[in-house]
């Protein structure tokens, strides 16, 4: 078990399922990602940190930078977002395949450092 399956093990059953569909959209973009648990977040790692998420009471909390945030902000109008945070609500359906634009971004920009 990865760590970042250990922590969703951990998490309230109700959000488990979204948890885990988050990391599959994530590791979807790219399956060798160093998963582990930094700043108490589920952490993408590649030579740095990419992509993190985290549960809160009412969204999951998706932190992917504050530039990858700027660049897809014209998507970014269904969900509330600041500097480096966009919160997915519980109460509607995960965005996987943006999630998933996101990633990829996010990788592309580090393959490019």
């Amino acid at each position: 078990m990865t760590p970042i399956e250990q922590y969703i093990s951990e998490q309230p059953e109700a959000i488990q399922p979204r948890l885990r569909a988050l990391r599959e959209a994530i590791l979807k973009v790219n399956p060798g990602f160093e998963e582990k648990i930094s700043w108490g977040m589920p952490t993408f790692r590649l030579k740095r940190n990419i992509i993190h998420f985290a549960p809160a009471k009412h969204h999951i909390g998706l932190y992917p930078g504050a530039q990858a945030v700027a660049h897809f902000e014209p998507e970014l109008d269904d969900f509330k977002h600041s500097k480096g945070t966009i919160q997915l609500p519980n109460d509607k359906e995960l965005p996987l395949a943006l999630v998933g634009e996101i990633t990829a971004w996010c990788v592309r920009q580090e393959e490019g450092a």
